[in-house]
């Protein structure tokens, strides 16, 4: 079955290239802010709402005038003609397993009660049809590891795709010193020569299998191995998962934590030929001691995504690579009191609880145009007010990007073929 899978995928990629689906050479790196941030604190400050409406920040002034954000994000501010923001993004869901679920898959159908993932994730369909953008380099990669609200590779997996589609798992921290990828060490003792004579040696056994095979599977397998073996004995993934080689000067640039030095990492896998890459930011969850949470992850996200924005531009990649950031909802627009309102025990200062009704996203790069605010919402930031967007919108727009085929039809697990985006189309203001 696995084999037969592997086929499909090949006889795909050949099929796709025939045609010239395949002739975009983008990428996409997904800053992914599990538990939801808020929208009122990064992208769509509300000054004017009342104080418990509000963001706690002020917005300012940006490179573009009448794109203000919040003014915990000053570095981003310089470069608001390098990205754009949806504002009206929404799908009203407030549990953050079908929020998860509505943002990586596009479909609902699950929640707290029944976590367990329904579809596979865009990522993954993408990936199943571009391949890596060059060979030895894992298609889809995840940094430090995929996880949607707690779940591992949750909904970021292939689900009926098969397992083959769930991204690879760098694992570990890149901040830390002499930071390696587990799964592309060679085990002690077995030099590349020895990994060599073990492939010829599978050769031989697998020769009965392939004089039997008439439905091409066999030959199909081996292509995928020497993918596979290419990328552990090659040099181009080693030399793009080695972040200890980068210059000093640029990794201060992106921040020296996790989420700083993983987007970096992200930047040198897709450089390297990765199609798509994910980071995991996670800690968004703030129904109390709101504001101390959000002092200390903004001005990290604020780093990171400028240094990605001016570190692709200089490298003049910013045209191929489409950098997203978002997470599985948004946070209420007024702040609760905390748990001190007939509580037992306070659980800290206000907060802001989970809200789906809207929500901002950050794209650009990729051909996406910078400097547009698309969308927004009402006076107090509860739903949006123009242009409302769902999940298959975005979706739709990533896949324009990448130059994926949307209306792809995939059977699921009872044979059923599935539409690769249910709903939905391009955000026109964006291409």
């Amino acid at each position: 079955m696995g084999a037969l899978g592997l086929s499909e995928l090949l006889r795909a990629k050949e099929a796709a290239a025939a045609s010239g689906k395949s002739k975009k050479q983008t990428s996409v790196i997904l800053l992914w802010l599990d538990g939801g941030p808020s929208q009122h604190d990064t992208y769509d400050p509300k000054p004017d709402a009342p104080r418990e409406y509000a963001g706690l920040w002020q917005p300012i002034n940006t490179a573009v005038p009448g794109f203000d954000i919040s003014e915990m994000f000053p570095l981003q501010a310089k470069l608001t003609d390098k990205f754009s923001v949806i504002r009206s993004g929404h799908h009203d869901a407030g549990d953050h397993f079908t929020g998860g679920h509505w943002m990586l898959t596009g479909r609902g159908g699950v929640s707290g009660a029944a976590k367990a993932g329904k579809y596979p994730c865009f990522g993954a369909i993408a990936t199943k049809e571009t391949g890596p953008r060059k060979i030895g380099m894992p298609a889809y990669a995840a940094i430090p590891h995929a996880m949607s609200i707690g779940i591992r590779p949750g909904y970021f997996g292939g689900n009926y795709l098969g397992v083959e589609y769930d991204p690879f798992d760098t694992q570990g921290d890149p901040n830390k010193p002499k930071f390696s990828v587990k799964n592309l060490t060679l085990p002690k003792n077995l030099s590349i020569d020895r990994l060599e004579d073990r492939r010829e040696l599978q050769k031989h056994f697998d020769q009965l299998r392939r004089r039997i095979d008439f439905t091409g599977a066999g030959d199909a397998m081996d292509r995928f191995e020497l993918e596979a073996f290419e990328m552990v004995t090659g040099e181009q993934a080693r030399k793009a998962f080695d972040i200890d080689s980068e210059d000093a000067k640029l990794r201060d640039l992106y921040g020296r934590n996790t989420w700083g030095q993983s987007t970096l990492l992200a930047r040198r896998l897709v450089e390297a030929g990765t199609t798509f890459v994910t980071c995991h930011f996670g800690g968004w969850d703030s129904h109390w001691n709101h504001q101390e949470r959000m002092e200390q992850h903004l001005p990290k996200v604020d780093q990171a995504v400028s240094a990605l924005f001016t570190d692709l531009e200089q490298r003049g990649l910013l045209d191929q690579v489409l950098v997203i950031v978002m997470g599985e909802f948004g946070r209420t627009p007024k702040m609760n009191d905390g748990g001190n309102g007939g509580a037992p025990m306070s659980k800290g200062t206000p907060g802001r609880d989970h809200w789906g009704n809207a929500f901002s996203v950050l794209m650009g790069g990729g051909g996406v145009k910078g400097g547009q605010v698309v969308g927004s919402t009402n006076r107090l930031g509860e739903v949006p007010q123009d242009r409302p967007l769902r999940p298959g919108d975005i979706h739709h727009t990533i896949f324009h990007v990448l130059g994926v085929d949307p209306n792809l039809h995939f059977k699921n697990h009872s044979g059923r073929p599935i539409a690769a985006i249910d709903h939905g189309s391009v955000i026109d203001e964006l291409v």
